[in-house]
């Protein structure tokens, strides 16, 4: 079995209220979650009107095909959200027995 950790810190310059940030960040929670069947939470930055870190996380028997679940995540994000800015992205494969 194999894991994979992805930490994903985004911009979003236009908030302008914690209210408008979490109904954007439950959005994009819900259509990751719903897209490619992954784990997803919002980990850091909570209190921050403009940043925001997501945790991301996948299983599988592969690999690789974590590997390009959790590229087409962040392509995903950047290519639907260009509201959000993507600052930082960390991604870690750990392999199990």
């Amino acid at each position: 079995m194999n894991t994979g950790v992805c930490t994903i810190r985004l911009h979003m310059p236009y908030n302008q209220s914690l209210k408008e940030k979490r109904r954007i960040v439950k959005s994009v929670i819900a259509r990751l979650r719903n897209q490619f069947n992954i784990s997803v939470s919002e980990v850091d930055d909570l209190d921050l009107w403009q940043l925001t870190t997501l945790g991301i996380s996948c299983v599988s028997n592969n690999s690789q095909h974590i590997d390009e679940t959790l590229t087409k995540v962040i392509r995903f994000i950047s290519q639907n959200y260009p509201e959000s800015e993507i600052i930082e992205q960390k991604v870690e494969i750990l392999h199990g027995i």
